[in-house]
């Protein structure tokens, strides 16, 4: 157990040379700055989330003569608050994906979620990658900025599995987080071009991630694709090594798709590491939009 303590710290840390730190963990201090309160360890006081209710309204946005729907998740509570882009990935905006933009919402937060895949008639878990899905996003978030329950003028953008590339490429490519976008938020994010041939998608990951600037927080489980886990913790590396703001928080014990695996496989590690990141990326969204 102390091993996979440490493994996942080093994840958070950005460490890559294990051994040297598993020799010297007696005498060695570890950064215990994301996770450690004091109020808890010294008080024994637990921070409580606040729960709101959520109502859903649809709207759509056009992109030449392509229209694409927009559900907006937003606490019942009247007044504005702080904006968050969900950007699904693979799968699609299906119903258990839904959920996830739900349970960001009920943190207080207006979540904006484009379906990206019905505007242009894509299925479901789509195996290639159509590149005018990004200019779609690009789209959404101008749309988004004109909603009127939404605080400040800036958001977060928060993503999933592909969601993450797609993101990734918004920040970057459409460089928009030179202007609208104030953060980073990925599940296990697909952070490779998903066109790519398949050693690219093994061995490297998109050089987008190496200019992406704004501060980035990416959850993924110790039991997480080889091939996925290997991209993600590469480009984190090498972005740490350029000063980027990246943290990583793995999970022990869960694998991908955690956050909606359904009730017929899900365990006890999934809804753990669920609700921790839930919250987790709350406080990190709240905070680098400076909402209270």
């Amino acid at each position: 157990m102390k091993k996979l303590v440490l493994v996942v710290i080093l994840t958070l840390t950005g460490l890559a040379n294990s051994q040297a730190l598993l020799a010297h963990q007696e005498n060695k201090f570890l950064d215990n700055s994301t996770w450690w309160s004091d109020a808890w360890w010294n008080e024994g006081k637990i921070e409580v989330p606040r729960n709101y209710d959520v109502v859903i309204r649809d709207t759509s946005y056009m992109n030449g003569d392509v229209e694409i729907p927009v559900m907006i998740f937003r606490p019942e509570q009247k007044g504005k608050f702080p904006g968050v882009l969900f950007v699904h990935g693979r799968p699609g905006f299906v119903e258990d994906i839904q959920r996830l933009a739900y349970r960001l919402a009920a943190r207080g937060f207006v979540v904006y979620a484009p379906d990206l895949y019905f505007g242009r008639d894509i299925d479901p878990r789509p195996i290639r990658h159509d590149y005018v899905l990004e200019e779609d996003l690009n789209k959404g978030l101008d749309h988004m900025m004109t909603q009127p329950d939404i605080a400040g003028d800036k958001v977060c953008v928060y993503s999933h599995t592909r969601g993450g590339y797609y993101s990734l490429k918004l920040a970057v490519t459409k460089k928009r987080q030179n202007d609208r976008l104030a953060c980073y938020v990925s599940y296990y994010p697909h952070w490779q071009d998903p066109n790519a041939p398949e050693p690219l998608q093994v061995y490297s990951y998109a050089n987008e991630a190496d200019d992406l600037k704004i501060p980035t927080l990416v959850f993924y489980g110790d039991e997480e694709q080889y091939q996925r886990r290997r991209v993600i913790e590469t480009a984190a590396e090498n972005m740490l090594k350029r000063g980027r703001p990246v943290q990583l928080i793995m999970y022990p014990g869960v694998q991908r798709g955690f956050d909606f695996r359904p009730e017929r496989v899900r365990i006890f590690a999934d809804d753990l590491a669920s609700k921790d990141a839930v919250m987790r990326a709350a406080r990190f969204i709240r905070r680098h939009l400076g909402a209270p």
